[in-house]
């Protein structure tokens, strides 16, 4: 069982657009380095829509082989094709990867049934452990806490990383889901909450900024430790916030680049971000303490 701080990492560019491998390899580095307990590789923040198939595969299979079981690899894999997000996950399993990230089919807009009978049918057609990702604010569809009770039925779905930031039906969720089920947060400003209740981590779009303070916010949490976790969240909440100031990844983009670690380079149609809120991310940098 993964818990901690994941990262959602970001995907290095060159100002062209193209991948920065180099950079990618050196933000693997630093991530072990500040103890984030497991890396997610072209997720959301790693603008998987913008990356083409052979693209996505190489980024999977240069986390993996980098990392060399430093680190945990959660490769995301999910398509609103089913056909594509089998074709993905057996890559990722085929590359090494320890689990894969599979988002709820987009814009499609499937059923209940629909979406239970596509999660099945991935996760029967290659073993390897499987993590849904529940993002309506993205997807337009959302899978329920019932179709998710289904799907942990079946022996490689192992988790989920729930994006709603809806506190009351992660609490559900924690209560009937079996014991061995992961539940880790999506939504960066819930995630301490979702911990206390029973979480067992957050997949993180602020951990690309602070790391450090991510992984110790986890283990305060689970420490029980609710003055620390509070005292750390607070230094972290503008991060939360502001790192959503425009469409993710673009302030977290930024925010890496402003640290040394990335350059500018973001692909179309995401621009980069607006400098009207180049002081607010610098701002929500400082009370996290990772820029003077």
């Amino acid at each position: 069982m993964l818990k901690g701080s994941l990262v959602a990492i970001v995907t290095p560019m060159f100002e062209d657009g193209a991948l920065d491998l180099e950079r990618f390899r050196a933000l693997i580095d630093f991530h072990i380095a500040q103890k984030t307990s497991g890396i997610v590789v072209v997720g959301t923040t790693g603008e998987s829509p913008t990356v083409d198939f052979d693209e996505h595969n190489l980024l999977i299979r240069t986390a993996v082989s980098h990392a060399a079981g430093r680190i945990p690899i959660i490769a995301g894999t999910g398509a609103n094709s089913t056909r594509e997000a089998i074709d993905l996950t057996i890559f990722a399993k085929d590359a090494g990867a320890d689990a894969c990230l599979s988002v709820v089919p987009y814009y499609n807009k499937p059923t209940q049934e629909g979406l239970y009978q596509h999660f099945k049918v991935v996760a029967e057609a290659v073993d390897i452990p499987m993590i849904l990702y529940n993002v309506p604010g993205r997807t337009v569809a959302d899978i329920s806490n019932d179709t998710v009770l289904r799907l942990a039925q079946i022996p490689n779905i192992i988790g989920i990383k729930d994006a709603t930031g809806n506190i009351a039906r992660g609490c559900d969720l924690l209560h009937r889901v079996p014991l061995d089920f992961c539940v880790y947060s999506g939504d960066d400003a819930t995630a301490l909450a979702l911990l206390l209740l029973g979480g067992h981590g957050v997949i993180s779009v602020s951990a690309n900024v602070a790391p450090k303070l991510m992984h110790e916010m986890c283990h305060a949490a689970f420490a029980g430790d609710l003055i620390a976790a509070r005292s750390i969240n607070n230094k972290l909440l503008k991060l939360h916030v502001d790192l959503f100031v425009e469409a993710n990844p673009i302030p977290v983009k930024w925010a890496v680049m402003e640290m040394g670690l990335i350059s500018s380079g973001i692909r179309l149609p995401l621009t980069p971000l607006s400098s009207q809120f180049h002081q607010l991310i610098k701002d929500a940098m400082k009370q996290a303490e990772v820029m003077i």
